[in-house]
């Protein structure tokens, strides 16, 4: 049986900063600042979620569908199959959009380099430091979810494809549907991993905030 899933991820905390003891001027009120447009750059990212797990309900949907169905009715499955595909044509634009945004928000973040080093309390440097490595963690994990999604939706692909075959053979298609679940199975991977450095990240966010005594507001978690 083919396996199916629903992607969430784990958003950016999104928050105005309030004025405090920080200068706007130093390194720290310069590092709000990035954080704040990083933020910004992901708004993309955090709107493409539920349009995304829509169309992986619905692709759901037509798989369901589709193997239901006999010879007998060659044509239906056919005209679910292009269905199917033009759900995985949707799907691939939001996930380059969703990478777009990623890489907007990386380049924006990269702005911190050399600005910790600046920090003269040595905590609030610290805090900063881990702060910006976990980050970067993050853009290397979301690079391995973007690129076994790619893959798994190449495969769905081919899995529609073959569909369309009147001459399909039984052991063909679960040839098919075991590469799927296993190219599944590595995007549900990293999508977890990708989640708990984002946890990980808007945690020790909050802990610089504290150590650096700047207060913050939260509006909205995107």
């Amino acid at each position: 049986m083919l396996k199916h899933y629903r992607l969430y991820v784990v958003l950016l905390f999104s928050v105005v900063m309030m004025t405090g003891c920080l200068n706007s001027g130093s390194p720290e009120g310069h590092i709000d600042k990035i954080l704040d447009k990083t933020s910004e750059k992901e708004r993309d990212f955090a709107e493409n979620q539920e349009p995304l797990n829509k169309l992986e309900v619905e692709e759901k949907e037509i798989y369901e569908k589709t193997i239901k169905l006999g010879m007998k009715e060659y044509d239906k499955i056919v005209e679910l199959s292009d269905e199917a595909l033009k759900n995985i044509d949707k799907r691939e634009a939001l996930i380059e959009k969703e990478q777009e945004s990623m890489e907007a928000s990386e380049k924006q973040f990269n702005k911190m380099e050399g600005e910790t080093e600046k920090i003269e309390n040595q905590k609030v440097q610290k805090e900063a430091v881990k702060m910006e490595k976990t980050m970067s963690d993050r853009y290397r994990s979301y690079e391995e979810l973007y690129e076994a999604y790619q893959q798994s939706l190449a495969n769905d692909r081919e899995l529609y494809e073959l569909f369309k075959k009147k001459d399909l053979k039984m052991d063909e298609l679960q040839i098919q549907v075991d590469k799927i679940n296993k190219s599944y199975a590595k995007v549900v991977k990293a999508n977890e991993k990708f989640n708990e450095i984002t946890k990980k990240y808007n945690q020790e966010k909050e802990s610089f905030y504290e150590t650096a005594g700047i207060k913050e507001t939260e509006t909205d978690k995107k």
